[in-house]
Order: C-alpha cells, then sequence, then structure tokens
C-alpha cells in the first residue's frame, strides 16, 4: 500500500508521515522542493492526502481529481470542509475529509481530536482508515462537512477572535506587557499565553480560519451584540443586571463551570510548581 501526502514537506504533513508508515503504508510527500509532483502523487498511490493552506485546497484538489480512480481514497487535512469535500467529490475516489484538532508541534497523536467526514466511502474504507488513528490513541468525530464548519466557526473563528481581539486592545492602549508582569495573576498569565500563541504563528492560516468559512459571520453578529449588552450593563453599573447576565450564562455552561474550575486550577498549579 502506498500512501501520498500532497504538502507532506510542511509541518502536519511531517507530522503524518510516521503515522501512515505504522499502519503500513509505503509514504511519498510532494512540495514545493520535491521531485515528485502533485501529480505522481495523485497518479501513484492508495490513499492521498492534500495537506495544503485552506486557501490553496481546493485549487491543488482541482488539479488532481481529474487524475484519481474508484479504487483510490482521497483525503486532506484542512481547517474548512465544505469546500474541500465537494471539490474532491468530483473526483472518481473515495472520499473522507480530515481535520485533525491540533497543531504539528505536538509529540503523538495520542488523546488528539481528529474529525473526520466520511462523504463517500465504504464502511471498510473508513473503518481501516479510523484504525489507524486509533491505533495511535486518537479520538476520532464523525460529522458532516456543514455541521464541521458550523462548529468551527465556534471552536476556532469565535476563539480567535476573542484573542485578537484582547491583544489589539491591549496594543491600543499603549500597554507595556513587561509592566505588567508585577500586577500578574495566574488567569491572567494564561490569557497572555493564548495571545502569545496565537500571533507567534502566521497570520495567513488564522485569516482563513475567519475569512473562509461561511458561518463566521453569523457567529461574529453574535459576539458583537453580545458586548455590546455587557458594555451597556457595566456602564448603567446596574448590579443586578450584570448578576441576571452573569448567571444566564453560567446556566447556559451547567457542570461546565465546575470542569472549567479544575482544569484551570490544574493548569495554575502546574504554572506555580514550575
Amino acid at each position: 500500500m502506498k500512501a501520498g501526502i500532497i504538502g507532506g514537506t510542511g509541518r502536519m504533513g511531517r507530522l503524518f508521515v510516521p503515522v501512515f508508515e505504522k499502519a503500513g503504508y509505503e509514504v511519498v510527500v510532494s512540495g514545493r522542493s520535491t521531485e515528485l509532483t502533485n501529480k505522481d502523487i495523485a497518479e501513484q498511490c492508495d490513499l492521498v492526502i492534500v495537506s495544503v493552506p485552506i486557501h490553496d485546497t481546493v485549487r491543488v484538489i482541482d488539479e488532481i481529481a481529474p487524475l484519481m480512480n474508484k479504487d483510490q481514497l482521497l483525503g486532506d487535512f484542512t481547517s474548512l470542509k465544505v469546500r474541500p469535500v465537494e471539490a474532491m467529490l468530483r473526483s472518481k475516489a473515495e472520499v473522507i475529509g480530515l481535520h485533525p484538532m491540533f497543531g504539528p508541534t505536538v509529540q503523538s497523536l495520542r488523546h488528539q481530536t481528529i474529525i473526520v467526514c466520511p462523504a463517500r466511502a465504504s464502511d471498510s474504507t473508513l473503518h481501516d482508515l479510523l484504525a489507524i488513528f486509533r491505533q495511535q490513541d486518537a479520538e476520532c468525530t464523525i460529522t458532516t462537512p456543514e455541521s464541521h464548519d458550523r462548529m468551527m466557526a465556534i471552536v476556532q473563528g469565535l476563539t480567535h477572535f476573542v484573542t485578537l481581539c484582547m491583544a489589539d486592545t491591549v496594543r491600543r492602549l499603549g500597554i507595556e506587557i513587561e509592566k505588567t508582569d508585577a500586577f500578574t495573576s495566574p488567569v491572567y498569565q494564561i490569557e497572555l499565553s493564548l495571545m502569545g500563541r496565537l500571533l507567534s504563528q502566521d497570520p495567513a492560516l488564522y485569516a482563513d480560519i475567519l475569512q473562509q468559512n461561511p458561518f463566521v459571520p453569523e457567529v461574529l453578529s453574535a459576539c458583537r451584540s453580545s458586548a455590546g449588552d455587557l458594555c451597556a450593563i457595566v456602564e448603567s453599573k446596574d448590579a443586578e443586571a450584570f448578576k441576571a447576565f452573569f448567571e444566564q450564562n453560567s446556566r447556559h455552561l451547567g457542570d461546565y463551570c465546575q470542569k472549567g474550575q479544575d482544569i484551570t486550577d490544574k493548569l495554575i498549579e502546574s504554572m506555580v510548581n514550575r
């Protein structure tokens, strides 16, 4: 069996080379600096994975889709799923969209989540692919491309938007991060670390996540409404209105409030004891 990763010279592609090798595949990759081309991958491999930036994904899929046949499996590692899956379905191959919910810096797939969107695949093909990831102790969530993108508008879109807004607020206020050290709390350190983590990475990735997902605008509209309501409550100095706002959201999170407390307690303890 032969697996090919288009964009496999990138960090995410390199992470998955040993994953497929451990499953018994001969793995080949294509990239800007390889002699092997995308066309070669499509024509030679039983399993083909497209692992390129979001804005390039459909173009690359369209390039290779006409070359593939019904005995092959075509997948991708993109953070969005509707448009890539639609493009892959224009091939004759079996199609399963994939989204690893982690960055390429992880040491293994153990306890990591991979979203799986079977679009055109036999039960045995899906079973065999899931087995590859589960043998590495990954958690696989099966869903549809649209459900995936709707959820990513929250899980990624809202999260990254709020983090960027926090960073931009600090910049607009002219606050020097180093000067906050003497006033820091563990929770602030966690928030600051999230800002630093995001801003240390490629802005094109986050632009694609926020700008290419068609469900993000609806989420950001709700976020703006929420911020406006909360601003009005804070400015009114109405303690009862604030309590109602707070408790409404506490009830919505339910048991996760305590879970969040437990998780952050462990994070804070590890920070203090490092």
